[in-house]
């Protein structure tokens, strides 16, 4: 004797089968959709420069500590990105002053940075509208300090720590004329003078924090 299958019960096997058939399809997708998603992160991050992330991390004014050569390093936040130098605001001792040390990017070996603003440099949507100063030059900069008569400490990568002023800027060097820390640059004060290619340099400090 046959037994007959209820219309019903078929209907809600078959119901049950396509909702299980279009979970599985939806988890496929999905994973294939992630998969597809981080390979083209991982390939926008390919293409990402440090400048980018500099620049993130300038408009947020991110605490940092950076490698120079030579072992040293300085703390202080991140001001703002040029052409080929970074500005670091430090705070010297126990009182507010502050002073403002520009940095070639040549002589970065490396910033210790907070993770999460380490990972929100990872977002370089803000990279094709850089801000007119990031068109400075190190030497305009340098060439500007010079017109100013501005007394600058200098910290060259072989430790040297030069006290003077900028007399001139070129394309690739300057021309310091040397003198004591809060002197002006008068003839009976310069001691010496010294040509120094942009290469070697360190980080240059203006007196009286008149950094751009």
């Amino acid at each position: 004797m046959r037994c007959s299958t209820s219309p019903t019960v078929g209907r809600v096997h078959w119901d049950r089968l396509f909702e299980d058939l279009e979970g599985q399809l939806a988890a496929e997708w999905e994973s294939e959709r992630a998969a597809l998603d981080a390979e083209s992160e991982r390939l926008r991050i390919s293409r990402l420069e440090l400048r980018s992330r500099l620049r993130v991390l300038c408009s947020a004014a991110a605490r940092a500590t950076i490698d120079l050569p030579g072992g040293s390093r300085i703390r202080g936040r991140l001001q703002a990105l040029g052409a080929d130098w970074i500005a670091l605001v430090q705070a010297e001792g126990a009182s507010s002053r502050r002073s403002t040390r520009i940095i070639p990017l040549h002589a970065v070996r490396g910033l210790d940075i907070d993770h999460g603003l380490i990972l929100a440099s990872l977002d370089d949507e803000d990279a094709s509208d850089p801000v007119l100063r990031e068109r400075m030059s190190l030497g305009f900069v340098l060439r500007d300090l010079a017109r100013r008569r501005v007394p600058v400490r200098v910290i060259g990568i072989d430790g040297a720590d030069l006290h003077g002023t900028v007399d001139r800027a070129g394309a690739d060097h300057l021309d310091l004329a040397l003198h004591d820390p809060g002197q002006a640059r008068v003839a009976s004060a310069v001691r010496g003078f010294r040509i120094i290619p942009f290469s070697a340099l360190t980080s240059v400090q203006a007196a009286g924090d008149q950094m751009p």
